[in-house]
C-alpha cells in the first residue's frame, strides 16, 4: 500500500517533504488505520488484497494519519 501513502501525501500537500521510505510507512500504517475505521462503520472492503475499495480505505486512513501528524508540533532546532 505504498501507493496509498503517496496519494495521501499528494492530498495533504506533503509530497515534497516525504521520501519513498516515509510514503511506504504512511501507506502501511494508514491502511491499518483505515481498515479499523472502515470496520467500525461496517464498510465491506479489505486492504489484504488489491481492490479499489481497499485502496480508498488505505488512502483515507493515510490522510487521517497525516492529518494527526500535522497537529503535532515539530521541535526542530535551526
Amino acid at each position: 500500500m505504498a501507493g496509498a501513502g503517496w496519494l495521501a501525501s499528494l492530498v495533504m500537500n506533503r509530497d515534497a517533504s516525504m521520501g519513498i521510505f516515509w510514503n511506504i510507512v504512511v501507506g502501511c500504517v494508514g491502511s491499518v488505520v483505515g481498515n479499523l475505521i472502515a470496520n467500525q462503520f461496517g464498510i465491506v472492503g479489505s486492504v489484504k488484497e488489491f481492490s479499489i475499495t481497499g485502496l480508498i480505505i488505505a488512502v483515507v486512513g493515510a490522510v487521517i494519519l497525516l492529518g494527526i501528524l500535522n497537529l503535532i508540533p515539530r521541535g526542530r532546532v535551526r
